[in-house]
């Protein structure tokens, strides 16, 4: 393995700019990673070898010329394929998008390149970003770099995966009820979701719209906090994006310090369900926080257990919805038309075939309940059931700056073990979904590895909405003070691919 993988963004960043080393070496290191490795974790669906040198040639070239290189300019990354990029394929790990090439960046992608950002490819996902595993991808599943026969979590399993096979130092996710943070647990990877709009959603083929949020993932605290700071800000094109200045967040990486700061454990978030070695690794940590200098209190948030069956019937809902678009006659898939069917048969003939198993699942169940007669009973309450979950929130964050919890129940689970039973599998995103129906800002950082199976358990950080920057200011603490008990960074523990 080429040292140049194994550095951070910052590093890489810093050694370019200096001359140390040249943006297309660092872009060739990395498309040779994945060419070796790929094929294990099938963390990318579409690699642009081409594209990515070019960019890389371009970051060159610019500090041949004298000009200023931005924190990031030439540092490769993996962009979940969620994101419209001109002149890539966009799939969304479905087939019924299948070797379709936007004409058009999304915000978030224009602001990568804005930033000298080296985008390496599109990375593999759970179809239309229905799924906690990556198993639902139409492109098979994508592994788990600790253990092969294990899941990366999802939706953005792919993105995760890069990250922690050293294919890329930095990657973009997305998060409706955890797609960023439970990935980023079980591979002992870093995943924000930022506060809801403060990051573009214009160019994100969307699932769930109220609750749909892309995000920085990387190796480090640091590095999440650089990628944060260059996709986040106010975008007009985007209805939901909230127009005020973006919290200093690499400021607050790099201060590692809690002192004064009052923590709360989520009381809810424990007992039945959660893997004895998860519970113990987040006891550490809260300990550790406590050695730091925080305030740590228990919180209760009643209405936390009801946000899993509430978060399934809004997110189908605007699913339903969302997913009317793919109707055959505009882009995509087109199956059956032979000039003997209806428009109406083209459709359902092509619904069937591009649409997979999950994603059919979550349209029925989320036309079912928007239907007259159920649509009170249904989505009705669960948007009630919303609200009293942001007043808990509201309530918590009166006497806390903070709450913690584990990020997931339980490690890796094996492929295929939860595929027959939705229920288990929507189980994982248990302590994550809250802050997506409240609209708030989380992070998950490693804190170890489980004793039973040696696989990474992740610290979930929740913080008010436009408050993004608490959770680099504790994550930043957390991360120095483990590496230094460890010795090394959780990563450099990772089984060789």
């Amino acid at each position: 393995m080429t040292e140049l993988i194994k550095y951070t963004a910052a590093e890489t960043a810093a050694a370019i700019a200096k001359g140390e080393v040249t943006a297309v070496e660092v872009a060739r290191a990395h498309l040779d990673r994945i060419d070796a490795v790929d094929k294990k974790v099938n963390a990318f669906l579409h690699v642009d070898h081409e594209g990515a040198l070019a960019a890389a040639r371009a970051v060159d070239a610019k500090r041949a010329s004298g000009a200023e290189l931005g924190p990031l300019a030439g540092v490769p990354l993996a962009l979940k394929d969620v994101f419209t990029t001109r002149g890539m394929p966009t799939t969304c790990g479905s087939k019924i998008l299948e070797g379709w090439v936007p004409p058009y960046d999304a915000t978030l992608t224009k602001r990568l390149k804005d930033a000298d950002v080296v985008i390496l490819g599109k990375t593999n996902m759970d179809e239309f970003a229905m799924g906690s595993s990556t198993e639902n991808s139409a492109y098979g599943p994508t592994g788990n770099p600790w253990d092969l026969t294990r899941i990366p979590g999802g939706s953005g399993g792919g993105s995760a995966a890069a990250l922690a096979a050293f294919e890329a130092p930095l990657a973009i996710g997305t998060d409706t009820g955890g797609s960023i943070r439970q990935p980023g647990a079980v591979t002992g990877t870093v995943g924000v979701k930022p506060t809801y709009g403060s990051v573009s959603r214009y160019g994100l083929v969307a699932f769930s719209s109220s609750l749909d949020q892309g995000g920085p993932c990387a190796r480090t605290v640091l590095d999440t906090a650089l990628l944060h700071e260059a996709i986040a800000g106010h975008d007009p094109l985007d209805s939901t994006s909230i127009d005020a200045p973006v919290p200093d967040v690499v400021a607050a990486a790099r201060t590692r310090d809690v002192r004064g700061m009052r923590i709360g454990v989520v009381k809810e978030f424990a007992g039945e369900g959660y893997q004895a070695g998860v519970m113990q690794r987040f006891e550490e940590s809260v300990a550790l926080l406590r050695e730091l200098g925080a305030e740590v209190v228990e919180v209760s948030c009643p209405s936390f257990t009801l946000a899993l069956p509430a978060y399934y019937l809004i997110a189908p809902s605007e699913a339903s919805s969302n997913l009317a678009r793919f109707d055959a006659m505009r882009y995509g898939l087109r199956v059956g038309d032979d000039g003997t069917r209806s428009a109406e048969q083209v459709t359902a003939l092509t619904r069937e075939a591009g649409f997979g198993p999950e994603v059919k699942r979550r349209i029925i169940l989320g036309t079912y309940a928007l239907s007259s007669g159920y649509y009170d009973a249904y989505y009705g309450s669960a948007q009630k059931v919303r609200t009293l979950i942001s007043r808990d929130f509201d309530a918590a964050f009166a006497g806390v700056d903070v709450l913690v919890s584990p990020t997931t129940p339980t490690t890796a689970f094996p492929i295929g073990e939860r595929a027959d039973d939705p229920m288990a599998m929507y189980l994982a995103d248990l302590c994550t979904i809250p802050s997506n129906l409240a609209g708030n800002a989380a992070m998950s950082l490693p804190c170890g590895l489980a004793p039973e199976d040696n696989l990474p358990v992740g610290l979930q950080i929740i913080a008010p909405a436009m408050a993004d920057d608490r959770l680099y200011r504790v994550g930043g603490a957390v991360e120095a003070a483990l590496n230094d008990k460890w010795g090394h960074a959780l990563l450099e523990e990772a089984p060789a691919l």
